[in-house]
């Protein structure tokens, strides 16, 4: 490994992204130079010029992505956010999420709130009672069927975050509203 090299992987500098790429003996990981992971000691870094060369021995970063094309982001948010608005009846969490758009947790909550001003769980809760107002206001859906139809497998739990935010009972919102 070069003097450069080894500059460019502890800077995180994207300016050798491509030029190189770097795997870390002890994890089994390979990641671009610019990857903001803990910087490895220098004895355990393995340098490839070719990425094919280092998926090879090691998996990609979940971080980085050295794999894929980089998503900026606001399309990493904006794809949180369809994520999000197409299924928010499911379980989703941060974990699953993330799997799904292959970036650490912890990447993608930094960056959704960096970029939208508020975590996926923020998100994720608005999206479902926006829903769920809509449907009280324009159904006859019971309560209970709201609340299953919004991600909320106990209607107790759905009414007592309803209250605690809209400031009404969704029976009181539906009976207001109409």
């Amino acid at each position: 490994m070069r003097e450069e090299q080894w500059r460019a992987i502890v800077e995180c500098n994207a300016a050798f992204d491509g030029q190189f790429y770097y795997a870390v003996a002890t994890t089994g990981i390979y990641c671009r130079p610019s990857c903001k992971s803990r910087t490895p000691k220098p004895e355990h870094v393995r340098v490839f010029l070719r990425r094919e060369d280092a998926a090879e021995h090691y998996r990609p970063c979940k971080r980085c992505r050295p794999d894929a094309a980089r998503w900026p982001d606001e399309e990493l948010a904006e794809r949180v956010r369809t994520v999000i608005g197409e299924r928010f009846a499911e379980a989703l969490t941060l974990q699953r999420i993330a799997e799904e758009l292959h970036v650490s947790p912890y990447h993608l909550h930094h960056v959704f709130k960096r970029v939208t001003g508020q975590t996926p769980a923020v998100a994720l809760l608005t999206v479902r009672l926006d829903k769920a107002k809509e449907l009280l206001m324009r159904t006859d859906a019971s309560v209970t069927e709201v609340a299953g139809a919004v991600g909320y497998g106990n209607a107790g739990h759905f009414a007592t975050v309803f209250v605690k935010h809209v400031g009404r009972s969704p029976r009181e919102y539906r009976e207001g509203s109409r």
